[in-house]
């Protein structure tokens, strides 16, 4: 079940939020539980009894870890918590690409490959394994107590507003608030508009940004002109950040409405004036998860320059795997390695003397060709792409004959780079995180449900697009 579908939006969410409201307060967590799990168990049913396993197992296995007096037991608990998580992501995401490639070697020995059956990726199993991570380490460093209540920890994995894409949660960030919250009604309307902001970007912009994309690179790439080709991944650009961004907006609207306050996940990232700028902005729940359970305890930059440089490279190197079984990924990873490498070694340097606005540029340009990398994942079809980026071959250019998706990619371009200026960051400030007035509310209510029916309405007419990170 996806946020943007007819059976979330008309009957999944209305049916939730009436049980949900009516209930007493005692009972809203176990109301929101069972929900999650039938949330879960529509998309996957043959994966929910073992993610329900996998939680329970973790619950005990990390109060044992924590009781203990023994080092070494705790130890063994918490490692075994770890292991049983990153053991699934590692059978269901990964069996796959390691048996093809061990197969691939091989076949080109002459030796006999290996029968192995292809593994069903579960939906949303890398973000509810990192959640579960965060939790069993934090416990173990003693930062946060653990639950006392199995339901709490299965309500923190399995919350449906975040379970399938994240932002990934850290534990500490709401346990408080899973055992007791408040019901504020500015608040749940200001997380109604953020939900619909998430939804109208992903149904209004980046579905069809996307289906130009799709139709594009679907063709001979060899033969693409230069414009076509900036065209598509300026699109796609859009689109990821839009269909990406729109999701976390939906999830932490969600989780307003239900009085939880989930962590931003998108700072505007496009308008970075260096790469590392653009990682502190995009997925910025990501980042905090590799910076505080990878990048830190292999050394961070408390070391010297060359293992600092190898700890960026190993961070986003697994960044990059973790975004999917390919080597496309692992590219992708190097190359933003590569570049914040650069960053540390004086080209941050050059940026500060350029000024940000050509910074920004730059920046741009570097991600947008890396999202080539993320896109493609045929290696070759990739270069070839990526040749035709910089081909500067506009004679054969024939424009798209379709004004809907210009004027899509013009607001989505506006959109990406508003809070360059004073008044887009008033904007932003006002819509997102001003406590509103009553005539600012009525007006917020009135576009929010014009906007809602807009999008069912343009749900109905276009075909189903999931969100494109619930393939990670």
């Amino acid at each position: 079940m996806v946020f943007s579908s007819n059976v979330f939006l008309i009957l999944f969410l209305p049916i939730f939020l009436i049980c949900y409201f009516a209930c007493p307060k005692k009972w809203s967590n176990i109301v929101l539980l069972l929900f999650s799990i039938a949330f879960y168990a529509y998309g996957a049913p043959t994966f929910v009894f073992l993610l329900l396993a996998s939680t329970i197992l973790n619950f005990y296995l990390v109060k044992l870890s924590y009781k203990s007096d023994n080092q070494l037991h705790k130890k063994v608990y918490s490692g075994l918590a770890i292991a049983v998580s990153l053991g699934l992501l590692l059978y269901f995401k990964y069996a796959n690409f390691f048996v093809d490639n061990l197969n691939a070697i091989l076949a080109a020995f002459g030796l006999k490959t290996i029968g192995f059956a292809k593994v069903l990726l579960p939906i949303g199993i890398s973000f509810f394994t990192f959640q579960s991570i965060t939790y069993v380490v934090d416990a173990y460093r003693r930062v946060n107590q653990p639950m006392e209540k199995l339901t709490d920890y299965m309500l923190y994995i399995l919350m449906f507003p975040q379970l399938i894409a994240g932002p990934i949660v850290r534990y500490g960030d709401i346990a408080d608030e899973i055992r007791h919250r408040e019901r504020h009604w500015p608040e749940i309307l200001q997380g109604f508009y953020r939900f619909v902001i998430g939804l109208s970007k992903k149904i209004l912009i980046a579905d069809i940004l996307g289906e130009q994309v799709d139709t594009i690179l679907s063709g001979d790439l060899f033969i693409l002109d230069t414009g076509t080709a900036w065209i598509a991944i300026l699109a796609y650009t859009m689109q990821l950040y839009f269909d990406f961004s729109g999701y976390s907006d939906m999830a932490i609207g969600l989780g307003k409405m239900l009085g939880f306050h989930f962590p931003e996940n998108f700072d505007n990232p496009y308008n970075s004036a260096s790469i590392s700028e653009f990682w502190r902005r995009w997925h910025i729940t990501l980042g905090t998860f590799m910076r505080h359970y990878l990048y830190i305890p292999l050394g961070g930059n408390r070391c010297s320059k060359p293992r600092m440089y190898f700890n960026l490279w190993v961070v986003f190197l697994l960044s990059g795997f973790w975004h999917g079984a390919s080597w496309n990924f692992v590219l992708w990873g190097v190359y933003h390695g590569f570049w914040l490498v650069l960053e540390r070694m004086g080209l941050s340097k050059f940026y500060e003397k350029i000024g940000r606005v050509p910074s920004v540029i730059i920046t741009f340009i570097l991600v947008t060709v890396g999202w080539a990398i993320f896109r493609i994942e045929n290696l070759t079809d990739c270069f070839t792409f990526i040749s035709r980026l910089f081909a500067f071959d506009f004679q054969s250019f024939v424009p798209i004959r379709d004004a809907h998706f210009y004027t899509m990619l013009v607001l989505a371009l506006i959109f990406s780079f508003l809070t360059l200026f004073p008044f887009g960051k008033k904007l932003q400030n006002l819509v997102f995180y001003t406590e509103l007035s009553k005539i600012q509310h009525l007006a917020g209510w009135i576009v929010s449900v014009s906007l809602f029916l807009f999008c069912l309405g343009a749900l109905n007419a276009g075909a189903f697009s999931p969100f494109i990170y619930f393939r990670f």
